[in-house]
């Protein structure tokens, strides 16, 4: 039986996600297949853009966010998908050897109408270097009930 289900996630309720490394090799081959800007794959375009270097596609960031949100949350749990979200933000720009920290909020809940044994959860999930927010979105997770009526 998963360990998280519906009833565990209560608004204010918090994870940590972990630490991961922009590895550079990565990020150019995620980059030059699904975010082919020329500062996402040239050091010179990237110093010469507004985003001052070489940097992640803010799609890489957000895909290396739920990877780790599927290790630390979804992995052990009653989740059953998403519809959808309402906000992406990438409010800084990621470089290759930044560690980013990852986390989530649960900032609200509710019981499916029709569908009783399914919960919907409101999620914010974060991205962070040092001190600063790289990476802010929200979404609707899912997630299956302990309780079967």
């Amino acid at each position: 039986m998963a360990t998280i289900a519906y009833e565990d996630l209560t608004p204010g309720r918090t994870f940590d996600l972990g630490k991961t490394e922009i590895d550079r090799e990565e990020m150019l081959e995620f980059n030059a297949r699904f975010d082919p800007q020329p500062f996402h794959l040239d050091e010179g375009a990237g110093r010469n853009s507004v985003l001052g270097g070489l940097c992640a596609s803010g799609w890489f960031t957000a895909s290396l966010w739920m990877r780790a949100y599927v290790d630390h949350v979804l992995a052990d749990s009653t989740s059953q998908g998403s519809p959808g979200g309402n906000e992406l933000t990438w409010l800084a720009p990621v470089f290759p050897g930044d560690v980013l920290q990852f986390g989530m909020e649960v900032t609200g809940q509710r019981r499916s109408r029709s569908k009783p044994n399914l919960g919907l959860v409101e999620i914010t999930g974060t991205g962070d270097r040092g001190g600063d927010r790289v990476l802010r979105f929200s979404f609707v997770g899912m997630f299956g009930t302990r309780e079967q009526d």
